[in-house]
């Protein structure tokens, strides 16, 4: 089911809200709510995200996952990022996905994604994933270091909808094939590591000691992401222990 909205604070916020009302009746699993706007958009990091009117894509869903264990969660934010790296590699080359989840296109961020678990027990009782991909945004002005539009890589202007559509198409077939086959796990993977921003090379990365440089080494099952430092180091960090050096 799709909710399209002229104006939210938040898409996050409102698909929460929605699932809080449904109770246990739950809210139909795959439920989007797409804005035109949002007046206090979520990113990362606690970070807002800047969006012009009625010119990209601001979405949240629902889902429930509760056949992933709390230990192996990490495959629904690979899942959904390449989702959205595979639609967009349609439209542009040099798409990657910088760990753990962003959407880059060369030095630039296309998309951010934001995933709020709910667990349950031992499993994932409920995933609300909330989504901002720039479409057809020509200019930014807020102090984000590099943002970039998929108009702005091509020069063209994009249906929202046909892309939205084709997004969570991949989403949910991918997210049938786990709930299917665990197995399937060990691909998304597998994609995800062949998809990685900087994945070859010595890169400049900054953590709680300092600026050091480093290359990628792989990403664990639980997110976990592995570096080797120049003096042969690994380094292995959880989400926000370490941040690119851009």
């Amino acid at each position: 089911m799709m909710i399209h909205l002229n104006e939210t604070d938040s898409t996050n916020r409102y698909l929460q809200q929605l699932c809080q009302e449904a109770g246990n009746n739950k809210v139909e699993e795959f439920t989007t709510i797409c804005a035109d706007y949002q007046t206090a958009g979520k990113g990362q990091r606690g970070n807002s995200w800047e969006a012009a009117k009625g010119a990209n894509l601001l979405f949240s869903f629902v889902c429930y996952p509760t056949f992933v264990p709390i230990r192996q969660q990490f495959v629904l934010s690979q899942l959904i990022s390449l989702g959205i790296k595979e639609t967009l590699d349609e439209y542009c080359s040099d798409i990657s996905i910088k760990w753990p989840n962003d959407i880059y296109w060369k030095e630039k961020k296309i998309c951010g994604i934001l995933i709020e678990n709910d667990l349950q027990g031992n499993s994932i009782g409920r995933c609300i994933s909330g989504i901002g991909l720039n479409i057809n945004q020509e200019v930014f002005l807020s102090d984000a270091p590099n943002p970039i539009s998929l108009k702005q890589i091509t020069g063209k202007h994009y249906q929202r909808e046909t892309i939205l559509e084709k997004v969570m198409q991949r989403i949910e077939q991918s997210y049938q094939k786990l709930k299917e086959d665990s197995a399937y796990a060990s691909e998304l993977a597998t994609r995800y590591a062949a998809s990685l921003f900087r994945r070859e090379g010595f890169h400049c990365y900054q953590d709680k000691d300092g600026l050091f440089n480093a290359r990628l080494v792989r990403v664990e099952a639980d997110g976990r992401f592995v570096l080797m430092d120049e003096a042969n180091q690994e380094r292995s960090y959880l989400f926000k222990e370490v941040q690119y050096v851009l």
